[in-house]
């Protein structure tokens, strides 16, 4: 090839090479919305608690809190008491305890159709206290402790520290309140202790284990 040739081919090829590049697709990732428009791939923590709070069912001295929309004289927090009801005004006496927060709030909802147009009504559970067991005596720990789905008697013990060196193991007792009835049980707390599960007994809201 004679050199004026060349020197023609290397005056164009830069350009070429840029004409090229403008072509090509870009590698650069498309600008996304802002944040505050796009939709979420996962569900926002609010909506995953509150359906956690769906399943939850309300018990004797938890704290609630029941908004009627636009009628603050009808909402307000409440603790459910021993007997399981609330009391509201228009309404009265309100069954609470056994149902889930969306249960209640239907509930009101439709008694209160007799006095509101159209009611919306939300049940929030604000503090629990009905999904607990006490101990008493000889432990590391006395008082409320929250109980885990299914706790065992050991579990609890374990959890309030374990027994002290002056606790009794052989008169360990459980004390239950269970439809209007009071029931001592007696514990085989060493031999639930060797594994025998059947003596490791499944505790129940508002039980009171006493170690002497």
């Amino acid at each position: 090839m004679k050199p004026g040739k060349l020197f023609i081919l290397a005056f164009f090829s830069p350009a070429l090479f840029s004409l090229a590049q403008d072509k090509q697709p870009s590698d650069k990732p498309v600008e996304q919305a802002p944040s505050g428009l796009a939709a979420p791939a996962i569900a926002p923590p609010a909506l995953a608690a509150g359906a956690a709070t769906d399943t939850y069912v309300i018990g004797a001295s938890d704290e609630i809190t029941v908004n009627v929309w636009k009628e603050p004289t009808l909402s307000g927090s409440l603790l459910v008491r021993p007997d399981g009801m609330i009391s509201l005004p228009l309404l009265g006496d309100v069954q609470a305890s056994g149902l889930t927060p969306l249960q209640l709030a239907d509930q009101i909802e439709t008694k209160l159709k007799k006095y509101v147009q159209n009611p919306n009504v939300s049940v929030v559970v604000g503090q629990v206290h009905s999904k607990v067991v006490y101990l008493l005596g000889e432990v590391g720990k006395k008082g409320p402790i929250e109980m885990t789905p299914g706790m065992t008697l050991l579990e609890a013990i374990g959890s309030a520290g374990g027994l002290t060196d002056f606790a009794n193991a052989k008169k360990i007792y459980i004390l239950r309140d269970e439809a209007g009835k009071h029931e001592k049980i007696p514990v085989q707390y060493k031999a639930a202790l060797k594994g025998d599960s059947t003596l490791n007994l499944v505790l129940k809201p508002g039980d009171t284990i006493v170690v002497p």
